[in-house]
């Protein structure tokens, strides 16, 4: 069992968004220059208006969120009324962390980012696993 110092401190939301930041920048072309124009939130928790909206009690179940309308989907004619955003839930991701006990917290950040991004790009579970090998 690894100890951690008495003055170790959980991953911060800064910490979080730059693994995420990271990720992005390690997506290949020519995803990573279309990810870069998504808005990236980093939150403790999803808002109580969304949790309520998706009908989920326990917050801890939602690691992540894209809210907007996927590539597959959008017309040239739309007037978008705010970027299209992924959502990143720090304690719901640490949580998941905390329990899998055998990835990296880059690797479970990079796999809920990759999730979100499938639902922005519209890929398929093979696209998805030809860049999250977590997928295969």
């Amino acid at each position: 069992m690894t100890h951690l110092p008495d003055d170790a401190l959980a991953p911060d939301l800064a910490m979080i968004e730059r693994l995420a930041q990271g990720a992005v920048a390690a997506l290949p072309d020519p995803w990573r220059a279309a990810a870069l124009s998504l808005a990236l939130r980093i939150e403790d928790f999803a808002p109580g208006e969304i949790l309520a909206e998706m009908e989920i009690a326990d917050p801890f179940e939602l690691t992540g969120l894209y809210e907007g309308t996927p590539l597959t989907e959008k017309s040239v004619m739309d007037q978008p009324a705010r970027p299209d955003t992924i959502w990143l839930f720090r304690r719901p991701i640490l949580d998941e962390w905390l329990d899998r006990g055998n990835v990296t917290l880059t690797e479970i950040v990079t796999h809920v980012l990759v999730h979100e991004l499938a639902h922005h790009f519209g890929w398929s579970d093979a696209d998805i696993a030809a860049i999250d090998p977590w997928w295969e």
